[in-house]
């Protein structure tokens, strides 16, 4: 069996950082009073987070990112940080459900990015929010000159969005979204950790991912499931099968990431196939959502149990994870 990859963000190359916010900016201060949060009974919690983006390569880049959380999620967990933003599904592997784990670092995104949680030894902030919402303010901001991102309290928490649109006269139009929130408290953390991945059996790089959805959507006509096979030869095969037709696709020399070497060397067939069988729609989500352009593809096959899929695009890494059918 094969250990977890070594495939972290962090250990991929970044872009250059981007300035942060300097000590003359402006600070929301948002003071929200739920019980649990400070682990002080019903206390006032105060958070803080604010922050702008003006780069429009930035801007449309979070909104590709945010248009594919959108599709891969009604709702969704925002976690803040000093450093990265996270979106997260956490639905139940074992149960059934997927489980998506999208991580940003936000200085290759935003121009400032101010954060304060709820306390110095719990520095984070964890928010519920719809993902279309988030996605459809930000598409407004094609063309902006400024976008400007901070957490209020409006009769409930909300994500304010503010766009400055270009304008022919002097002074500027502002458009302003506030997309309700729901804060998550301490005590559900735990539930929002970065899904574990287990021992898988191959991993393998992935074909350009818009061949691969035009053959699942056909398929996704025949069969409502699909059997995902691949070994250490850089082969995959998609396959279906009815009581009427079998039907498969194969990919060769797609190339298996360095770390499966360890695995040949150790005396194991290359090119003995790994399968994992699955709900086809579920696979067609994911890979009909995808705006993020990934530079890396890979897909982990952990035999009868899971797919793990990872995209990464210097900035962003996106996991999804998508159970095995008895």
């Amino acid at each position: 069996m094969m250990g977890s990859p070594l495939w972290a963000p962090r250990s991929w190359p970044k872009g250059p950082e981007g300035p942060r916010g300097g000590a003359g900016s402006r600070r929301m201060r948002v003071r929200l009073r739920s019980p649990g949060l400070g682990g002080g009974g019903g206390g006032g919690v105060v958070m803080r987070f604010r922050a702008k983006m003006v780069d429009v390569g930035c801007l449309n880049h979070f909104t590709r990112v945010s248009v594919t959380i959108a599709k891969l999620a009604k709702t969704c967990t925002l976690r803040l940080t000093v450093d990265k933003l996270y979106f997260i599904l956490s639905d139940k592997v074992a149960n059934g459900g997927v489980s998506m784990w999208c991580e940003l670092s936000q200085g290759n995104f935003f121009d400032e990015f101010q954060m304060e949680g709820i306390a110095e030894e719990y520095n984070e902030i964890y928010l519920e929010l719809t993902a279309e919402n988030l996605s459809r303010a930000l598409k407004t901001a094609q063309n902006a000159k400024t976008v400007k991102i901070k957490l209020t309290n409006k009769h409930c928490p909300c994500l304010t969005i503010a766009v400055e649109l270009p304008s022919l006269s002097s002074s500027s139009r502002i458009v302003t979204h506030d997309i309700p929130v729901g804060v998550i408290p301490r005590k559900l953390w735990i539930d929002f950790r970065e899904p574990r991945v287990p021992d898988f059996d191959v991993s393998i790089y992935l074909p350009m991912l818009k061949i691969m959805k035009s053959v699942v959507e056909r398929m996704k006509n025949i069969s409502n499931y699909i059997v995902i096979e691949a070994n250490l030869s850089g082969e995959m095969n998609l396959k279906i099968e009815t009581d009427l037709v079998s039907v498969t696709t194969h990919f060769k020399d797609l190339g298996n990431p360095p770390w499966t070497s360890e695995d040949t060397s150790q005396g194991r067939d290359p090119d003995r196939m790994s399968e994992v069988r699955i709900d086809i729609r579920k696979l067609l989500q994911f890979l009909a959502g995808q705006q993020v352009n990934p530079t890396k593809a890979l897909c982990n096959i952990a035999s009868n149990r899971l797919v793990h899929f990872i995209l990464l695009h210097e900035d962003v890494s996106l996991q999804y994870f998508i159970p095995a059918l008895a």
